[in-house]
């Protein structure tokens, strides 16, 4: 007999003579099994059997001594149904006046072995009942024998390597290749988003329950959740609420003391718990007319598998028809029959300096962990795989584009400086920076592909300015396109100064504007201009996307506000020309972590420093009661020549928000409020020909007070306005927030931004008082991205990003971590063509598709 079985019988045997006291090993059984699973390893016994020991002896010394006695049977008995063991017991005679071991000979009149096959027509294998968040209701009930057979527990530990990978294994195979999966299971499922066992395998738990706490009755305290091993004193139903409800009910002891138990609307559990005999019980302690007690909680036999119960247990998102208990039942399966032989694709070098385990490992630990530092291990190793891919992706893009040839445009240093002298201010050191790179990229004889991000009022639109007078100096054609009708139009307002002044190469005819509201004839004009190369630049919205607008030279692309242009539309403005150069802008800051992973493609450029004069804006948070305190503010500026935004969440009042809508406020302020003063109304729902005969006059003074929704949040540059107050304030994201107050304090009188929350409680909203400690775009942006994660940065930038479903993007370590080590890779085979790089390549593919051709910016 193999020595760690015979040492496991020595231990249980010399327990049950002393009466299970915790003393047949020198400070108790658990102590015993550091060396112990060494043995077993090193004897061949199933990882199954050696977790199943580890797992009910490391919480051994909590039990009361019927608990321990139990759980000693329980265990000798699965021990002996082993095969392999089973068979060598069988050869070996007792010594004669051997102590049985427990299990081995049970006394006349004990109860039944827990764990035996019930005889056709009995209840359901205990343990399938749903948990409690399953809601279930009686037509749910499992009908015999649709419980599944109990399988062995997955080799979970990262440090025993899975046996030899089995070829036949077919991780695309679907799902109906699972045991206990029939054609209506597999509906469910694809309801969940798993055709296949490649997507079960990676269908990861939305949380964990920590069951792993185990305790004897009498220690219980209330609100804890903990895990109980016991026999079924007594186990019944009943019907409450005059029938409605019916109540399966049981009290379980284990000497220490007894702990009533209930389960609603689930009558099969008492026929289930009578047959078990001996169970463990997970859940939250409650209390109820003073005595402590369990609602709906998890249950298994003692001699199953544990999955539900004294473990990290799984959580998982559900659908209709498609209860907890049956979920993790499956996943166990594919995790047990699938996990250990998943190919990993990262060469061992990688996994190795990087410290990572193993992909089997930690697709087994995901779902299943031993404990939580398996836990924690395998979300680490799951969430580089994320970042890592991503940034074999981005890497994979730039290098497309840096294989491409640029036109190559020069800017002598006395040509820029004679263009730069016709300004009526000077850069600032930051644009200057930023001026350099552009310059550097546009002689580099590769296209440029540069992200420029700057806060509000930075100066980023000089900068594209100077671009586009450096193209157009040879000839050659730029564009820049705008998200809405009123930015265009602002861009072309304030780019013909730079672009046409005194002294400029460009005539006002070579400059144009292209929107929707174009009159049909000036289009047509401007498109003939365009093909002829007589328009050497063109500014626009989605106008210039049309088919029919075909330019003639195109070599300088700008965006704006490029997060809220999609990759189709960048891609189709791109085809326009011949490896044109592209330069994207940002108002909204990204956080670094952030532009490291989504934007890794992308050359970087930051203005960080505001023009001379600009003054930050002072932010105050004020109570609904306060309104007036706000008002009297902005009649104080109104008489000083100033102008103001007042900017609401809704356009019309709603019967579902309680929020004060821009329509509504509009007739009451100019009629109760600002009578003396000319209010204008702007929201999305206007044709953009009103939006824009409205901007115009707010512009131009003739309304001293626009009321708005956050349409104005881009693009707006009205110098004379000095306050910015928001209504329903906590409705708006931080990003918003900072986009709005940045359309106050243009000019170099002192500017306010008030805050006004729809309720007082939302006074101490985490947004609101973020924006009263700082003006810094960059440290909102990242608050911003801790609160509601990346999606508002992304926009329609979503190619691999909508995957993640482990990778924090504001993990900063994690993220640099796997960007050093897919760089590392990344120079050594650029083409990912190496034999061992081969499923790194198609994972990569997957996640940016060819047909973009590339343009993921």
């Amino acid at each position: 007999m193999k020595t760690s079985i015979q040492k496991l019988r020595k231990y249980f045997r010399l327990e049950a003579e002393r009466g299970y006291d915790n003393k047949a090993v020198m400070g108790g059984l658990r102590n015993m099994l550091s060396s112990w699973e060494g043995e077993a390893r090193a004897d061949g016994l199933p990882e199954p059997i050696i977790q199943a020991v580890s797992s009910r002896l490391r919480d051994y010394h909590r039990l009361s001594e019927e608990s321990r006695k139990v759980t000693l049977v329980g265990l000798w008995r699965r021990i002996q149904r082993e095969p392999s063991i089973a068979a060598e017991l069988k050869e070996e005679a007792p010594t004669p006046g051997d102590s049985p071991t427990p299990g081995e000979a049970p006394t006349p009149g004990e109860a039944p072995t827990p764990g035996e096959s019930p005889t056709p027509g009995e209840a359901p294998t205990p343990g399938e009942s749903p948990t409690p968040e399953d809601s279930p209701t009686p037509e749910e009930a499992p009908t015999p024998g649709e419980a599944p057979t109990p399988e062995p527990v997955p080799q979970l530990a990262p440090e025993s390597p899975p046996p030899s990978p089995i070829p036949q294994v077919d991780m695309q195979a679907p799902v109906t290749e699972i045991q206990g999966v029939g054609p209506k299971r597999a509906q469910d499922l694809e309801h969940l988003g798993m055709t296949t066992v490649q997507e079960m395998l990676y269908n990861f738990p939305r949380r964990h329950d920590d069951y792993s706490k185990l305790k004897p009755i009498r220690d219980l305290e209330y609100g804890e959740v903990v895990t109980v091993i016991g026999t079924v004193k007594k186990a019944s139903t009943r019907t409450a609420r005059s029938g409605k409800m019916q109540l399966a009910e049981a009290i379980i002891s284990d000497k220490s003391g007894a702990l009533r138990v209930t389960w609603f609307n689930q009558p099969w559990i008492a026929k289930q718990l009578q047959q078990a005999q001996h169970v463990v019980l997970s859940g939250k302690v409650e209390q109820y007319l003073g005595r402590l007690t369990m609602s709906n909680p998890e249950w298994e036999a003692l001699d199953e598998t544990l999955l539900h119960t004294n473990r990290i247990a799984p959580v998982y998102a559900l659908t209709k028809g498609v209860g907890q208990r049956w979920m993790r039942g499956t996943m166990h399966k594919v995790v047990v029959d699938f996990a250990p032989y998943v190919a990993d694709p990262l060469p061992q070098e990688i996994l190795g300096k990087a410290s990572l385990i193993p992909l089997p490992g930690a697709l087994s630990n995901i779902h299943f962990p031993e404990s939580e530092k398996h836990l924690e291990d395998a979300q680490h190793r799951l969430a580089f795989d994320e970042i890592f891919t991503l940034q074999l992706g981005v890497l994979h893009q730039k290098q497309v584009w840096q294989g491409k040839t640029g036109r190559v445009f020069k800017s002598p240093n006395y040509w820029l400086a004679a263009q730069l002298n016709r300004l009526p201010f000077k850069l600032t050191k930051a644009q200057q920076k930023v001026l350099a790179d552009v310059r550097n990229s546009l002689i580099s004889g590769h296209p440029m592909n540069r992200l420029l991000q700057g806060d509000v009022g930075s100066g980023k639109t000089v900068v594209a300015a100077m671009a586009m007078l450096i193209v157009t100096h040879y000839g050659a054609q730029a564009a820049l396109m705008a998200p809405t009708s009123i930015l265009a139009e602002q861009h072309y307002e304030s780019m013909r100064e730079v672009l046409i002044g005194t002294g400029s190469e460009l005539s006002k005819d070579e400059v144009r504007l292209l929107i929707g509201a174009t009159p049909a004839a000036e289009k047509q004009a401007i498109r003939e201009g365009l093909a002829k190369g007589k328009v050497k630049v063109l500014i626009g919205t989605h106008a210039l996307l049309e088919d029919n607008v075909n330019f003639k030279d195109l070599q300088l692309i700008v965006i704006d506000e490029q997060h809220r242009f999609g990759v189709n539309q960048r891609g189709t403005l791109r085809r326009k020309g011949e490896n044109p150069h592209l330069l994207v802008m940002t108002a909204t800051p990204i956080p670094r972590s952030l532009a490291l992973t989504i934007y890794g493609d992308l050359d970087v450029s930051v203005i960080d420093e505001m023009p001379p004069g600009r003054q930050p804006v002072e932010t105050y948070i004020l109570y609904p009661k306060e309104r007036e305190r706000a008002y009297s503010l902005i009649h104080a500026q109104l008489e000083q020549g100033y102008q103001a935004f007042i900017i609401h969440p809704l356009v019309e009042e709603s019967d579902k928000i309680e929020e004060k809508a821009a329509v509504e406020e509009h007739a009451r302020l100019q009629e109760e409020v600002f009578p003396n003063y000319k209010l204008g109304l702007l929201h999305g729902r206007l044709p953009d020909d009103e939006k824009e005969a409205v901007m115009t006059k707010f512009r131009d003074g003739e309304t001293r007070v626009l009321v708005s929704t956050s349409v104005v949040e881009v693009g707006v540059d009205i110098p004379q306005a000095t306050v910015m107050l928001i209504e329903g304030a906590h409705r708006f994201g931080l990003a918003q927030l900072h986009q709005l107050r940045g359309r106050v304090g243009r000019g170099e009188e002192k500017a306010y931004c008030l805050l006004i929350p729809g309720k007082a409680e939302a006074a101490e909203n985490e947004r609101l008082l973020a924006m009263v400690k700082t003006n810094d775009g960059f440290e909102l942006a990242d608050l911003d991205l801790k609160q509601r994660g990346p999606g508002q940065f992304l926009g329609t930038r979503q190619s691999g990003y909508s995957e993640l479903q482990l990778a924090n993007l504001t993990d900063i370590r994690l993220i640099e971590k796997a960007r050093r080590h897919a760089q590392e890779l990344f120079k050594n085979d650029p083409g990912l063509s190496l034999p061992e790089h081969e499923s790194l390549a198609k994972i990569v593919k997957m996640i940016w598709p060819e047909e973009n051709g590339g343009d993921i910016s």
